[in-house]
C-alpha cells in the first residue's frame, strides 16, 4: 500500500465535488457543497472566528481519507459546551483558545467526522489530527457528533468520549400518520390532538414543500422567520440568506420545509435537511404566537411527511424534553476530546466518567416516561 500524504488545506478548491462525495457519503451536512458554502458565503470563516484546517489524505494521488476541521477562536455556534473547561484554563492562566474542532458549524447533526474507508484509516486521522493539533499550539482537539465507527476509532486513538443526549424519532413502518398516533399512550395522543385542534381553529394549514417545490418567495419567507427567532433570544443569526440560496439553487433535494399559512399568507415555517433516509430538523421562525403552532410545525408535520415518504428517521435537534410528548425519545450523542496539557486532560477525564454516569442515568430516567404504549 501508498504511503499516505497528509495535507491541512484552508478551502475546498483543491478536493472536487466527486472525489470529496465517494467519502462523505449522503450525510446532507457532509456534502461538499454544504461545507464549500459555509466558507464561500463567509458563514464559518477566519472572519466568524471558524477559520477552515481541514486535514485530506492520499495514497498515490487519490483522496481516501478527509476530516473536517477548524481553528476556533471561541466556542460559539457548537452545541457541545466547554465554557467551564475555557474558564478553568482562563483561570489558571494558560490560554484555551485558540483550540482545534472537527463538526459541522452551527449544526448539531451525528455523522462521518473521519472520512475513511476503513477503521485503520479512520485511526490514522484521528491521530494526525491530534498532531495538527501541536502544530498549531492548539490547547486541545474536539470531535463533535462522531458517528459509531468514527467514535470506536477515536477512542482507540486515546481521545476521551462526552456522552449527551438529543430527541429523534424512527418510523416503526406506520402505514399512516393515524397508526403512529395510535401507537402513543393516550395522554400523549390527546396532547398532539388537542395542539392540531388549536391550530386549525386559528386558522392554519400547512404545505410540504421539497426540492424544487421551494420558491425564492417561501425561502425569503424562511429567512425572515429565522431571523426573528434570534432576534427573539437577543441574537444574531449564524447563517446569511446567500447561504440558503446557494443551497437550494445546487442540492436542492436536500432541503424540505414546512410552511404554515392562513388565507394564503404564510404566518410559521421550519426548514428540514434531508439525506440517507433521515431528515434534520434544523431551523423554524413565526411571525405570530399561535398556540401549539411550533409543535406541529417543526415536529408533528416533519413526522407526517417522513411516515408518508418512507423516511426512516427524524432527528428534532438539540436540546429539548418537550419533544418526547410528540413521539421523539432519547437518543445518546457523543463528542471526542484531546487535551494538551496533561494536567487538564487528567481532571476532565476525571469529570467526563462522573458526567457520563449522571448521564446514563438521565437517559434511562427519560425512557421510563417514554411517550409510546408499552406494545408500541
Amino acid at each position: 500500500m501508498a504511503e499516505a500524504e497528509l495535507t491541512i488545506i484552508d478551502t475546498l478548491d483543491s478536493v472536487t465535488p466527486e472525489e470529496w462525495q465517494a467519502l462523505a457519503g449522503d450525510n446532507p451536512t457532509l456534502s461538499h457543497t454544504f461545507l464549500h458554502t459555509l466558507h464561500d458565503t463567509r458563514c464559518a470563516s477566519d472572519r466568524t472566528g471558524w477559520s477552515p484546517r481541514f486535514l485530506t489524505m492520499r495514497r498515490a494521488g487519490v483522496l481516501v481519507g478527509a476530516m473536517p476541521l477548524y481553528l476556533k477562536a471561541h466556542s460559539r455556534g457548537e452545541y457541545v459546551f466547554d465554557h467551564a473547561w475555557a474558564d478553568a484554563f482562563h483561570r489558571h492562566g494558560i490560554a484555551y483558545y485558540p483550540k482545534l474542532l472537527s463538526a459541522i458549524p452551527f449544526t448539531p447533526v451525528t455523522g462521518d467526522r473521519l472520512l475513511a474507508a476503513d477503521d485503520a484509516d479512520r485511526v490514522l486521522l484521528a491521530r494526525a489530527a491530534v498532531q495538527v493539533a501541536r502544530q498549531l499550539d492548539a490547547s486541545s482537539l474536539h470531535v463533535l457528533f462522531p458517528g459509531e465507527r468514527d467514535r470506536q476509532a477515536l477512542a482507540e486513538a486515546g481521545y476521551m468520549l462526552r456522552e449527551g443526549v438529543q430527541f429523534h424519532w424512527e418510523n416503526a413502518g406506520y402505514a399512516d400518520f393515524d397508526a403512529f398516533l395510535a401507537s402513543l399512550k393516550m395522554e400523549k395522543r390527546k396532547k398532539v390532538k388537542q395542539d392540531r385542534r388549536r391550530v386549525l381553529d386559528a386558522g392554519i394549514s400547512f404545505r410540504h414543500l421539497a426540492g424544487t417545490q421551494i420558491s425564492s418567495d417561501v425561502l425569503r419567507f424562511f429567512y425572515e422567520c429565522y431571523v426573528l427567532t434570534y432576534e427573539a433570544h437577543f441574537s444574531k443569526p449564524y447563517l446569511s440568506y446567500a447561504f440558503f440560496e446557494r443551497i437550494l439553487a445546487q442540492t436542492p433535494d436536500s432541503l424540505m420545509i414546512v410552511l404554515a399559512e392562513r388565507d394564503g399568507a404564510p404566518v410559521a415555517v421550519a426548514l428540514n435537511l434531508v439525506g440517507g433516509n433521515v431528515m434534520y430538523g434544523r431551523y423554524w421562525g413565526t411571525t405570530e404566537f399561535v398556540s401549539g403552532l411550533h409543535f406541529e410545525t417543526c415536529y408533528v408535520q416533519s413526522i407526517e411527511y417522513c411516515i408518508r415518504h418512507g423516511i426512516e428517521k427524524f432527528e428534532g435537534g438539540a436540546q429539548g424534553v418537550h419533544k418526547m410528548s410528540r413521539g421523539l425519545v432519547p437518543t445518546p450523542t457523543w463528542s471526542a476530546h484531546w487535551i494538551a496539557d496533561p494536567r487538564f486532560a487528567d481532571a476532565i477525564a476525571d469529570f467526563l466518567q462522573q458526567e457520563t454516569a449522571a448521564m446514563d442515568d438521565y437517559i434511562d430516567e427519560l425512557a421510563d416516561h417514554a411517550p409510546f404504549k408499552a406494545n408500541g
